[in-house]
């Protein structure tokens, strides 16, 4: 044999060698690729079973804030009409604990300045014209024709 045969051996030996490396890299390439590929389909099973439980969680909190919605609504309203009628009975406490004082200084300042009027010797303030004052509540004066309303006024 000849060196030339000899570095044409050692050649295709080493060639071979290095086919054989090549063919155990791909070989296991192809295993991680076969791993890798299980790995993402369990991943993907996983994934859709938790999107699964998040749209429905999300459905679930979506009718809850809904419900809390309504239930706040009917709240405000409730709580409108207590007001209304907190004003309303505030209104009429208020006009009925104030009014009766009012009448009743109004009434004493009057016949003060009267009397003192008829203790100088000068004649009294020029009477005016009487007004009543309804008693009851407004709706009661409201619900009157307008003629006994101006009768009444």
């Amino acid at each position: 044999m000849t060196t030339g045969e000899v570095l044409m051996v050692a050649a295709i030996v080493l060639l071979a060698i290095g086919f054989a490396a090549l063919i155990v890299v791909l070989l296991r390439v192809h295993d991680t690729t076969n791993h890798l590929r299980s790995e993402v389909t369990d991943l993907r099973d996983e994934t859709r079973a938790l999107i699964d439980d998040l749209r429905a969680s999300t459905d679930e909190a979506r009718d809850s804030v809904d419900e809390a919605r309504q239930d706040l609504e009917r709240f405000d309203k409730v709580l409108g009409s207590a007001e209304a009628i907190g004003d309303a009975v505030g209104s009429t406490v208020a006009r009925s604990a104030f009014s009766t004082p009012a009448i009743k200084v109004a009434g004493l300042a009057r016949g003060a300045s009267r009397t003192v009027a008829r203790l100088r010797g000068k004649p009294g303030p020029v009477e005016h014209e009487v007004i009543e004052v309804p008693r009851g509540s407004d709706r009661a004066v409201r619900a009157l024709p307008q003629e006994q309303r101006r009768k009444r006024a």
